[in-house]
Formats: structure tokens, sequence, C-alpha cells
């Protein structure tokens, strides 16, 4: 029995619609419903993988790490989850042990991209694309039994500070120690970590006379345990400033350009105003995102 032209014609026109809509050749993605254009721009590796992969170290509020070593929340976690959204790709946050493994990590393409926050630097530029979406300034928590000796920054002078290694704190550390040494006094003993978890214990068990760290992370530090430290925030005269912190991602990736895009979009949208301000960082909040700000300063 021969097919009407007509019935014919249609089922044609649905297997070629069938075809699109499962993304053609072999290999290719499949184009989410209602896909953006920030969609069509990421790199075709996560397109086709579906899910940008995120590195990330226990670093409270940013990411509190559940005991099973795997269940992430915190800022982090909201924050990627807008990002992933205005992509229309999933994300996920596998948990390494301090930067250096993350950098590493990225490098060598097991993970996308890096929230940190860490510091947009030149050098790092080299490498990588920095997304800046917020500011810091490095805060000291001072356990409550050696509070009477440790009223200012400037008492940190030859005193044991604690800090994540290879962090903005490192070097905000550094920068403390030359002012003490323009005062005549004795510089700091930093002691790295490879995370913020284990500088706030090396604080508890006095290892340590005081955990460094960004003022976002040591109040929330004070607001879960608000009877076991204070702190003390340094100043611009000890080389403090406001640095810039960012989310990285490899420049080899492509992914910097459509990341600070999905950036602009939460900004326009709403959600990273709502982020902020559910964790009290509207101090550290910038008006708008901005990528690789240190090689132009």
């Amino acid at each position: 029995m021969r097919m009407p032209r007509t019935i014919l014609a249609g089922a044609v026109t649905l297997a070629l619609a069938g075809a699109a809509a499962c993304g053609g050749g072999d290999g290719e993605a499949q184009r989410p419903a209602g896909a953006t254009a920030l969609y069509d721009a990421l790199p075709d590796g996560i397109k086709e993988a579906g899910v940008i992969r995120f590195a990330g170290d226990s670093h409270p509020p940013y990411r509190i790490v559940a005991d099973d070593g795997k269940t992430v929340t915190g800022i982090d976690k909201e924050l990627q989850d807008a990002l992933g959204k205005v992509l229309g790709v999933r994300t996920e946050i596998s948990i390494v042990s301090g930067l250096p493994a993350a950098l590493s990590g990225m490098l060598a393409s097991r993970y996308d991209a890096f929230n940190g926050p860490v510091k947009d630097s030149a050098d790092r530029e080299k490498q990588f694309d920095a997304i800046v979406w917020m500011v810091t300034r490095t805060s000291y928590l001072i356990p409550t039994a050696g509070a009477s000796a440790i009223k200012s920054s400037g008492d940190l002078c030859g005193k044991r500070v604690a800090g994540t290694a290879g962090s903005i704190v490192e070097d905000q550390a550094k920068r403390l120690t030359e002012w003490c040494a323009k005062q005549g006094k004795p510089g700091l003993e930093f002691i790295g970590f490879a995370d913020t978890n284990g500088t706030i214990l090396a604080a508890k068990s006095g290892r340590a006379d005081a955990a460094g760290m960004t003022e976002s992370a040591a109040l929330d530090v004070l607001s879960k345990e608000k009877d076991a430290f204070t702190y003390v925030t340094q100043t611009e005269e000890q080389g403090a400033g406001v640095d810039q912190l960012a989310m990285l991602v490899p420049k080899s990736s492509g992914l910097g350009p459509v990341m600070l895009d999905a950036f602009k979009e939460i900004f326009k949208n709403g959600d990273y105003k709502k982020i902020m301000d559910k964790y009290g960082l509207q101090n550290v909040a910038v008006p708008a995102p901005k990528m690789n700000t240190a090689a132009t300063q």
C-alpha cells in the first residue's frame, strides 16, 4: 500500500525535527530547551559534558563541607547554582586540599574553575582569566584567652599567625611584617595550612596566636562561636588596602569571557544581591563584575 504524499511529507518533517532536537551529529551536545546565547557561547567540551566542574577547598562561609566530605553548602554553592542557571548547565564542586591543588587541577583540565575567592594578580592572569566579584580586607581571629594581648592588628608583631598557604592572607601577613619592621618590632611568624578550618583549629589549640582570613570569613566564625574569638582588621597603613577577589578559569579553556557575561546576568537579575545580602557581605560587594583587573593596573 502506497503512503499518500501528504502523510509521507509529514513523516519526513517529523524525522528531521527529531534529528535536530537530538543535537545533530555524533558527539554533539543536545541543546537544552530554552538555552540562551550564553549557552551557545560555552566551550564545546562544557556543552558536551553539561556541567561546569569547580574545584573548592573547605572555606566557610564560601564552602561549608559536610561530614561526608562531599556535600557543600554556602556562598559558592548558591553563586554557582545561579551562574549555572543562566548558562544552561549544571555545576558541581569537588573538594581539594588548598589553592595549589585547585590551580594545578585546572591546568590539568580536571576542573573548569575555582571560585576561591582569590586575589586577582598579574602573575595569575598569565594562566587564568580572573572574574572579580567582590573585594576584601584581611582580618585576624584572636582566641578570647589571648585577646588582652592583641587588641589591634599592630599587636600581631612577633606573634604566630595561621593562614591558608598561598592565599591572600599570606601576602597580607608579609606586608604587616614589613610594617612591624618599620616600627622596630619583630615580624609575624606565618604558619601555612591547607584550608581555613586548619587555621581556626591552630588558633584554638594554641599553635598560633591568631588565624588570618577574609573579614567575611571572620564574621562567619564569630556568628557561630561568638564567645570563642574576637577579631582585628589590618589597616591601609599596614599594607592592607582593598583587594580584588576573583573566580579563576584557565585562559586556554575559553570559558572566561562567557563566565564574565554570566556574572553580569546575575547582577542584572538580582541573584548576586540576594546572595550577598543573605550572608551579610554588603560591604564587600562590587557594583559590577570585571575581568583581569590586575593586568590593567
